[in-house]
């Protein structure tokens, strides 16, 4: 399985590592041309949305990925990408990518001091870490499906051919999102 992971700012080398680690072949994406390639996946890192929306726009990217996505490829969002995926960004009227049914709450648990560690349920999987940094959470869902709460809060959803999460997997010692990623693309 060959991952495209994008590589425009924020965390995709834990992310790379931890696909590595579960046997996928990773590569990035940093231009057009290295969407146009043929893969069977993506990644889409935590990081700053509004930057990350910003270059996808600037690198002719956005459209691409927004095709991939709507094209039935896989997808898995990690923060910022859990942003950049959503339908509706709560108090802004941006949309980045806008593939997936949701209203995500920026900025959720405040600032840098906000940031947290805990251990939730997230279904099919089980109990595992979940890292929150500046994390958003979901406000709402319409046509998604929430798999983990932290707190009353939703932190992770899917969507058909989405997963969407607000913590960070790939910074915890645990594989189970990624594997979980992995057996998705799979089905």
């Amino acid at each position: 399985m060959k991952i495209g992971v994008l590589a425009l700012q924020g965390a995709f080398i834990e992310h790379e590592k931890k696909l590595i680690e579960c046997g996928a072949e990773v590569f990035e994406i940093r231009q057009k041309r290295d969407i146009e390639q043929s893969f069977d996946a993506l990644i889409l890192p935590g990081g700053e949305s509004t930057v990350m929306g910003k270059l996808l726009n600037e690198l002719d990217l956005a459209n691409p990925v927004r095709e991939r996505i709507l094209g039935g490829m896989p997808v898995m969002g990690t923060c910022a990408g859990l942003i950049l995926l959503a339908e509706r960004i709560a108090d802004d009227e941006t949309v980045h990518i806008g593939t997936m049914g949701l209203t995500v709450k920026r900025n959720a648990y405040g600032r840098q001091l906000g940031s947290f560690h805990t251990i939730a349920e997230f279904r099919e999987i089980g109990k595992i870490p979940m890292t929150f940094i500046r994390a958003p959470y979901i406000e709402s869902v319409s046509t998604a499906e929430i798999l983990a709460e932290v707190d009353g809060k939703a932190v992770a959803a899917r969507e058909k051919n989405q997963l969407a999460l607000a913590f960070h997997p790939e910074l915890d010692d645990s594989a189970a999102v990624h594997e979980y990623f992995i057996n998705m693309c799979r089905q």
